[in-house]
Parts: C-alpha cells; structure tokens; sequence
C-alpha cells in the first residue's frame, strides 16, 4: 500500500482513518478519544493515515468516514470480559457491536456505518478496536483500570495501522527520549 498523504477532509482519499469515540464526560466512555490523543502526542502519524477524536459526533463524520479506505474505531466495548480487557473486532462484527456493546453513543455510530452502506461508500475495511469499561458515569476522568491499559490499546492501533502497510514510528521527545507515557493531558483525564 502506497503512503500517499491523506487528503480525506479535502475530498480526497485517505488510505486509513483512526477515528476515536465517546464522550469524554461519562467516565472510561472517554478512552477513545485518550487514546487518539496519546498516538497524536507519541508516534509520527505517516501520510496517508488520519488520526481524529469524533466524540459523540455521529452522522457529523459520514464524509470523513466515506473517504476512507480502512477505519479503525476506536471507543469502549462492552462485553463480559472484565473491565480493561483489549477487544478487537472486524468486518460484519462491528456492525453487531455497534448495535449493541458500545457505550451510550452506540445509536450515532450504527447510523454512521449505516449511513455509510446506504450511500454505497462503505470502507473497504472497518476495525474495532476498544477496551470494556470499568464504569461509564457521568465523570471526567477515566477508571484507573482503564488509564492502565491505554498503552496497551494505543499499542493495539500502532499494530493494526502497521499491518495496513503504514510505518508507525514513537517519536522521542526535545532530549531525544521516548515521549513519557503520562502526559498533561492524562493527568487532567483526557
């Protein structure tokens, strides 16, 4: 697969979108988009990748869905597994998930992928990756368990990206240090 820059929100292709979800008031629902900002804040993101925080957004990111080739979702998963367990999940799964495991916001991104179907511009391939949530309330910051395994899930869409084709490369910091794993941003629950 060629890196050619992504120009998915000019109207152009972009080869992969990693869209964060959730909303960043009700607790671990928030880990998609701490995630995306931790893999903005840590790794050179190659052309022809777009990194981006949907939130609760919707239908809002049809056109930004339908430019791309691969979508990788990333939001909380519920499932029975226990809270901070990795999930991922592909092709026609993610459309059972999103009907029925993802956190309150789920109805937005089944009319998304929906959407998407009806318009004939569905992605090539679509990827869920997430974590289950330990708790999903009306909060600003994330359960323990869940900023414990955001390495871990960040790791998980570093991987997917890189079996696309796409080089993923942790950038070090002004000294030349691996960037910190505990950021402003996570210290305020972001």
């Amino acid at each position: 697969m060629s890196n050619e820059p992504a120009q998915g929100i000019a109207g152009g292709k972009i080869g992969v979108l990693v869209l964060g979800l959730g909303n960043v008031l009700l607790g671990d629902d928030g880990l998609g988009a701490a995630a995306v900002a931790r893999l903005e804040g840590e790794y050179g993101i190659p052309p022809g990748v777009h990194v981006a925080d949907g939130g609760t957004l919707g239908l809002s990111l049809l056109g930004l869905l339908t430019d791309a080739d691969h979508v990788i979702l990333v939001d909380a998963v519920r499932t029975d597994d226990p809270p901070g367990t990795l999930v991922r999940l592909d092709g026609e799964d993610v459309s059972d998930a999103v009907r029925d495991r993802l956190s309150p916001h789920q109805v937005g991104v089944a009319d998304l992928l929906d959407a998407a179907r009806l318009i004939d511009r569905y992605p090539a391939r679509v990827t869920l990756l997430g974590l289950v949530p330990d708790t999903i309330d009306l909060a600003v910051v994330r359960s323990t368990v869940i900023d414990d395994k955001l390495d871990v899930l960040v790791a998980a869409i570093v991987h997917e990206v890189q079996s696309l084709g796409y080089k993923m490369v942790r950038e070090p910091d002004a000294a030349g240090r691996p960037r910190p794993v505990h950021t402003l941003a996570r210290h305020f629950g972001m």
